[in-house]
């Protein structure tokens, strides 16, 4: 334990924008056929460094088949809640589920370039203390650690609804489920919060069989993904309002509220419209007397393609959608960006008015049809994914794997990993790092980011800014 809080804990989205630059970046790199085992690749992002955007450590893991998705940190800003807090906690331990084998791995990083296993939490425990299974979205919150899961009891998930357990955020032990009552919640994705006002939201995917082998075109069709955003009163643990965005709104994804903890909206992003084939987001909204609402601020059209250019999947469509699959929102509120998977590009909205975002940037690279290249003549497989905004907001990393059996749905054939980064303007504007080029082991692909110190999905701020 600390004798004062961890320096990279911050009480205000403010004081973390001021804090030093990140210099190492944490990356997830994923077997997609199970041959190897997935890993933890540590990235030099210091662009001093005669090392600068190269694996300079990899922790590998000892199991194959556990398909490394999202992870997060045993501890963030939110220890220094003045209510429930762990002030003298360290961000020291990366939380690492896989998304198919249910099993978590304690990854010690006080040394990034002698990180290690610190802990393996095996699956039967996740199922037996929880009833639980397929683990994703990882939150650091005051009094412990939170998970969300995909997947329910039994051997395909659906032997009941998924939901979020907790687990000591100091011994890493299980404690059991979040919920107490979880209205018509009856799938999962992700989940966030405003931590001051005592309220959590959370969206919905998919059940396992909808999504493990691949997209099921005809539940898609028929407007059987989730498309519903649920609110939480936090402390209670019940569910206390649902929305549903409208069932032609297929797999209603990232949760991104305001950092500002004063502010009560955020951002939902939606993967399809099946009536236009369109990518969309939601902001969402707490009125004065403590119910929400929610409403589409954002459309993003998809590009008219000649079905011999489009993979089986879209030939009848005669077109390729956006696939909105990540969000992120920087850490001043300003600008919320949103990775369009299919497509091949990153957009950048100034969302100062969050009912009246405005496109301030476009980098296109990669995407079904287009194939756009990186400035250095490499090609960018697949499209734009996970998407990770450094705290001062200047820079943009995103990765371009999103799920293995959708990679290879969407892009037939071995594409490879690969890690980028774009400077972004003071007052908007995306340009592509032309040095910026993260090589992987031959056989992985590279999933979500997370940066040294912290980032602007990773933590929860307990004061206003000033």
């Amino acid at each position: 334990m600390n004798l004062r809080p961890d320096p990279t804990f911050h009480a205000t989205p403010e004081l973390a924008m001021a804090a030093p630059v990140e210099k190492l970046a944490f990356t997830l790199m994923l077997s997609p056929d199970g041959s190897q085992p997935d890993g933890l690749a540590i990235v030099d992002v210091n662009p001093s460094s005669k090392t600068y955007g190269k694996i300079v450590h990899s922790v590998i893991m000892p199991n194959k088949g556990d398909e490394f998705h999202h992870f997060g940190w045993n501890a963030c800003s939110s220890a220094l809640s003045p209510l429930t807090g762990h002030a003298f906690l360290e961000r020291r331990y990366l939380i690492i589920p896989g998304i198919r084998s249910s099993r978590i791995y304690i990854i010690d990083v006080k040394e990034p370039l002698k990180a290690k296993i610190h802990k393996i939490i095996e699956p039967e425990e996740v199922f037996a203390k929880t009833g639980y299974s397929r683990p994703h979205t990882i939150h650091c919150g005051p009094e412990g650690v939170y998970v969300s899961t995909l997947g329910g009891g039994g051997k395909d998930g659906t032997d009941g609804p998924p939901g979020i357990f907790i687990m000591d955020c100091e011994t890493f032990e299980i404690l059991g489920r979040y919920e107490m009552d979880r209205g018509i919640q009856d799938k999962h994705y992700d989940f966030w919060w405003n931590l001051p006002r005592d309220y959590m939201v959370s969206s919905e995917w998919g059940l396992p069989p909808q999504f493990e082998n691949g997209i099921v075109a005809e539940d898609l069709l028929s407007n059987k993904y989730g498309h519903t955003i649920h609110f939480w009163e936090l402390r209670g643990r019940k569910c206390i309002q649902s929305i549903d965005l409208g069932a032609n709104h297929q797999m209603a994804l990232e949760i991104r509220p305001a950092h500002d903890p004063a502010k009560q909206y955020g951002f939902c992003g939606v993967v399809v419209d099946t009536t236009n084939l369109q990518g969309s987001i939601f902001t969402w909204w707490r009125n004065k007397d403590g119910s929400f609402e929610a409403k589409k601020v954002i459309t993003i059209d998809p590009q008219p393609a000649d079905a011999d250019d489009l993979p089986d999947l879209l030939k009848g469509f005669g077109a390729v959608p956006p696939l909105v699959t990540d969000i992120d929102l920087s850490l001043d509120d300003r600008f919320l960006y949103v990775a369009c998977w299919g497509t091949g590009e990153m957009h950048q909205y100034d969302v100062s008015d969050p009912m009246k975002p405005k496109l301030a940037g476009k980098v296109e690279i990669g995407g079904i049809v287009k194939k756009t290249k990186h400035p250095n003549g490499k090609t960018f497989g697949y499209g734009p994914q996970m998407v990770e905004i450094s705290r001062d907001g200047k820079r943009v990393y995103w990765t371009n794997s999103l799920y293995s059996t959708w990679d290879d749905q969407f892009y037939p054939g071995e594409r490879g990993a690969a890690m980028v980064m774009a400077n972004a303007g003071e007052t908007g504007g995306l340009t592509l790092d032309e040095k910026f080029w993260v090589e992987f082991p031959k056989g992985y692909r590279s999933h979500q980011i997370r940066l040294e110190g912290g980032d602007c999905s990773t933590d929860s701020f307990c004061y206003p800014n000033t």
